[in-house]
């Protein structure tokens, strides 16, 4: 890793900061996580995000987290504005508001085709508008207001909140590129980034920050591999690479940061069928400046860089390869920097 010379202590620590870590853990079974929510604590974690793709929907998790360990603060990053009614999605977000007031804050995004039409059967278009409309439509339905609205791509008729929360929900965007940056920045309370490096947060925020969000909560998800095997980590890393950054929003992202000429030629063989030749023709600087890895201590001075360049909130989703998870959990937590 180019940053194995950095002093993981430098700056002061984390005193006062926001560190979260991404649940629940694979391999464990919800009702088994309790005790790791009591460890987490322990070791100086404040923030739990969960996330919805194809294991646990979102909420559940942090529901359990609320009863369990309720000093934490939650959040989810993110759930698809497309894959739930609107109604439905006020609810869900209610409930868990309602269970943890103060505490909780939900992320809204695009998500993906694949998850949206291919998995759900739902038309995975206006993105862009979908996404403010339903942030617009809970913004106020979380308050009780009764609605009728036709918004571009739905519409609502009728419906009002019958258990308002009693602390309103931070409200948070996943952005990527500009637009979403700026919607965040002007109506949200915060964004959510995914698959950057320490470096590329300036650029994010400073979108951000030119739209009127200036000091709002900047979460990011940060994928952590605490090991020294730099091959292992690499040839693993480079298979989830291939994943992300073959989907139309994260590609674009990765040119708007920079990275078309060293990504292209994967595209190109991942667009001709070659799957192997994908993988390999990622370079080694690209994985390295995506993916944390390396001692506990490198990976510490890493996602510390990350904090120093504007991101608030640290997501931290951990890849415990090689590695005990409770090992992995200790070594990158607050307590260790």
């Amino acid at each position: 890793m180019s940053d194995a010379s950095e002093d993981p202590a430098s700056g002061g620590g984390l005193k006062g900061a926001r560190y979260g870590i991404t649940i629940p853990f694979d391999g464990t079974p919800l009702h088994d996580h309790r005790r790791w929510y009591s460890r987490l604590r322990a070791l100086g974690y404040t923030d739990l995000w969960s996330a919805e793709v194809d294991g646990s929907d979102g909420f559940t998790p942090l529901a359990l987290a609320a009863a369990w360990e309720p000093t934490f603060k939650l959040g989810v990053a993110i759930i698809p504005a497309f894959t739930r009614g609107p109604a439905t999605l006020a609810q869900s977000v209610a409930s868990i508001a309602d269970a943890a007031p103060g505490q909780f804050a939900f992320g809204l995004g695009a998500s993906s085709e694949v998850i949206v039409a291919g998995w759900n059967g739902v038309a995975f278009e206006n993105q862009y508008k979908r996404v403010r409309d339903t942030l617009r439509f809970l913004r106020l339905a979380l308050t009780g207001e009764k609605i009728t609205q036709t918004y571009e791509g739905f519409s609502v008729t009728g419906f009002r909140l019958a258990r308002v929360p009693e602390q309103q929900p931070e409200l948070y965007v996943a952005a990527l590129r500009p637009g979403m940056l700026h919607l965040g920045g002007k109506e949200a309370d915060g964004v959510i980034l995914n698959w950057l490096s320490p470096d590329d947060v300036p650029t994010s925020v400073a979108e951000v920050d030119e739209a009127g969000g200036k000091g709002k909560e900047i979460v990011a998800r940060i994928f952590v591999i605490p090991s020294e095997d730099t091959d292992m980590v690499r040839s693993f890393a480079r298979r989830m690479i291939t994943t992300y950054m073959n989907v139309h929003a994260y590609a674009e992202f990765q040119r708007w940061l920079g990275r078309g000429p060293a990504l292209q030629p994967m595209w190109d063989a991942w667009a001709s069928g070659d799957r192997k030749g994908a993988l390999a023709a990622i370079p080694d600087e690209v994985v390295d400046e995506l993916v944390v890895h390396g001692s506990f201590a490198q990976c510490r001075a890493r996602i510390k860089r990350y904090m120093d360049n504007g991101v608030t909130v640290p997501a931290l989703a951990v890849l415990p390869l090689g590695v005990d998870l409770g090992e992995a959990v200790t070594g990158l937590s607050p307590s260790a920097f």
